[in-house]
Order: structure tokens, then C-alpha cells, then sequence
């Protein structure tokens, strides 16, 4: 099978079942070379189980896995060029730094002198020069993550798998890493595989990402792809924060439609996805809080936007994350919505049990047919 430069890492209808589960379901992708790419998904959804089989633990019922364009389904894991991050790190600690680092080098039977220089090159380029004699005991987490990762690129691994690798961390630690892989991946310029159920890790360090759900990928595309033009109901509310509503279709002009609630609200969207609703049709009705504007009433009875989604309803409570907070609103019918608000510290700032009308536009409502 001849060689495709363009992509490290391809999956051509791979399967894997257990018994009557279908872990991995006839997937396929194209990992472009060099790139950082995440498979998403909720836990059970067979991402773990797909990266097993890239990295040879697994044996795909059927289908093939190419790295460099040739088929690796009968490469035992020691010989496929593909290293892998566990969650738990599996450092070595009774050795030091130097030794964790030098130790596939060492299996592979490269001369100390090799050794010598590759492992300080790669100290130098995760900008970790002066830790080589460090037990392992003595470092941080951040500075652990790192000497995983370089234990694993001292052997010029064509494409790196990393599962969940930042779970164990603190949630400081944890931001900070996500900025770290990130340059750590443009550095080595490797293609990186990274599976997650944290979608704030996929979104902020990806090139492209994977929603995967029940075996199958839903949506493969950008981080804002995904956010922005999801093609599902269930991407749209796996990805980024969402409020939902579900109802049937009462009226339709091309893929603007109107929806009535199962609580009597009446909403206008547009159609998203694959699937067009007809008049009649169940569907499921998404808005981001972003775009939701929640303005005070002051006692004042609002009239509707005719050009908006209008509701009523009473602050219920305020998250305050710095001058970007999120306004919970209860409406007539007991539903909680969310709206992001700026906050000042002044006195016109929204607070709880205020009465407020929110307002947002018709081409920001997804509407996904069931």
C-alpha cells in the first residue's frame, strides 16, 4: 500500500463489538499529519476502546488502521511508531528523570552517546533542561505531564495517543496544561491524538475534533465548526453550555420555522442538520446563553420584539464569574434559562428575584428534527 504524506493517522470502517455492544461502530477518519485532534465524546462511547486499537492493544473486528498509508492491523504494539500518555502518567519511580526519559532508547539499543544527546535535546525543546538528575518525586505535576511526553517523543514517534491525560490534575494545573500541550504538539510537530470527555480541553486545543457518541463519530470539524454549525441535536448539546427546549413545529417557510414548547412557549428558529422538519414534526430547540439578552423590566411591562424571541420571567439566581457572569431565569412555566450578563459592580446590575424580559434572534435558535 503505497504511502499518503498527508495523513499519519487513518481509520477506514473500523469495527469493534462485544458481544451485543457495539464499542466501536464503522468509523472512519483521516488525521491530517501534524495536526492535534481530539475525539470527544461522553464516557461508554467507545474512545477509549478506538485508541486501544490504534495503539495495538485492541484488534478492530473488521476494518483497517493505516499509519503513513500502511495498514497496521497485524503490527504488534512494540513495532507500530506510535507512543502513547496514560492518564496516570506510568513514570518509572525509581528511576530519574534521565532514566525515564532514556529508557525506550535503551530497549531499542541505542548507544549512550545517542542517548546522551537525544534525551538533552528533548529537555531543552519542553523547556525542562536542568531536571535530569530530579527524581521523579521531585517534580510537579505540570513538570510530569512533560517528562511523560518527552519519554514518548525521544523516540520521534509518528503520531502520539493521549488519554485523558490532564484528569488527575488540579483545575489550575489543569488550564495551564491545556496552553502547554498545545505548544508542545507545535514544537515536536507531531500529530497528537488526544480523547477526552472534557470539551474545554477539545475546544481549546484542537485543530479539529471528533463528537463521538454510541461507537459512531457525529460530527468531525473545527472547534467552532462544532460550536457554531453543529449537525445534531446531540452536538449541539454536548458542545458548550445550551439551553433547550423540545416542541412541535406549528410553521414553516424554507428553514425558518415556529415552534410551540411542551410548556405553551412559542419560539422561531431555524432548521439545522441533515433532517428538515416538516409542519407537525418533534423537534429539539437550542440557544447558547451568549446570545440571550436579559434586560430589567423595572416594573415595566416590555413589549415583545417583533423581530425576537420574547419571554418574561424572575432572576431565580446569578453565577458570578468576573464581569462575564450567567443569569438564571425562571419563567412562567418553571423552566430555567440562561443568559450571560456583564456585571460592573453598579447599581443597574441585574439581581435575583428581579423581574426581566429576555430576548434573542431567530437565526441563533437551532432547531434539530428528532
Amino acid at each position: 500500500m503505497p504511502s499518503n504524506a498527508e495523513h499519519d493517522l487513518q481509520c477506514l470502517s473500523v469495527k469493534r463489538h462485544f458481544g451485543s455492544v457495539r464499542a466501536v461502530d464503522d468509523v472512519s477518519v483521516d488525521i491530517p499529519k501534524g495536526s492535534f485532534f481530539s475525539i470527544l465524546g461522553p464516557s461508554g462511547c467507545g474512545k477509549t476502546t478506538l485508541m486501544r486499537m490504534i495503539a495495538g492493544f485492541e484488534s478492530p473486528d473488521s476494518g483497517d488502521i493505516r499509519i503513513k498509508g500502511n495498514s497496521v492491523v497485524n503490527t504488534p504494539p512494540n513495532r507500530r511508531n506510535v507512543k502513547m500518555v496514560f492518564q496516570h502518567l506510568a513514570l518509572f519511580p525509581m528511576m530519574n528523570v534521565y532514566e525515564n526519559i532514556a529508557y525506550g532508547l535503551r530497549c531499542n539499543g541505542a548507544s549512550n552517546d545517542i542517548i546522551k544527546n537525544k534525551v538533552h535535546d528533548v529537555l531543552e525543546r519542553i523547556a525542562l533542561p536542568d531536571v535530569a538528575q530530579r527524581e521523579i518525586s521531585q517534580l510537579s505535576g505540570g513538570q510530569k505531564q512533560r517528562i511523560a511526553i518527552a519519554r514518548c517523543m525521544v523516540l520521534d514517534p509518528d503520531v502520539l495517543l493521549l488519554d485523558e491525560p490532564l484528569g488527575a490534575l488540579d483545575l489550575k494545573l489543569r488550564e495551564a496544561m491545556k496552553i502547554e500541550l498545545k505548544l508542545l504538539q507545535h514544537q515536536f510537530d507531531t500529530t497528537f491524538v488526544y480523547i477526552t470527555h472534557d470539551q474545554s480541553e477539545a475546544l481549546v486545543m484542537s485543530d479539529n475534533v471528533a463528537i463521538m457518541n454510541e461507537g459512531k463519530f457525529v460530527q468531525i470539524g473545527t472547534p467552532q465548526e462544532l460550536y457554531h454549525q453543529p449537525a445534531a441535536a446531540f452536538v449541539a448539546g454536548f458542545v458548550g453550555d445550551t439551553n433547550r427546549w423540545t416542541g412541535r413545529v406549528i410553521r414553516k417557510k424554507g428553514n425558518a420555522i415556529e415552534v410551540e414548547t411542551e410548556a405553551g412557549l412559542s419560539l422561531r428558529g431555524s432548521a439545522r442538520g441533515d433532517k428538515s422538519p416538516a409542519t407537525g414534526d418533534i423537534v429539539d430547540v437550542f440557544v447558547r446563553p451568549e446570545f440571550v439578552t436579559a434586560q430589567s423590566q423595572d416594573g415595566r411591562q416590555s413589549k415583545p420584539a417583533k423581530d425576537k424571541n420574547t419571554l418574561d420571567g424572575t432572576v431565580d439566581s446569578i453565577l458570578f464569574n468576573g464581569a462575564n457572569s450567567r443569569v438564571l431565569v425562571r419563567d412562567k412555566a418553571g423552566e430555567l434559562i440562561e443568559a450571560d450578563v456583564v456585571l460592573t459592580g453598579g447599581p443597574d446590575d441585574l439581581k435575583p428575584r428581579q423581574s426581566v424580559q429576555l430576548t434573542w434572534s431567530p437565526d441563533q435558535t437551532m432547531c434539530f428534527a428528532d
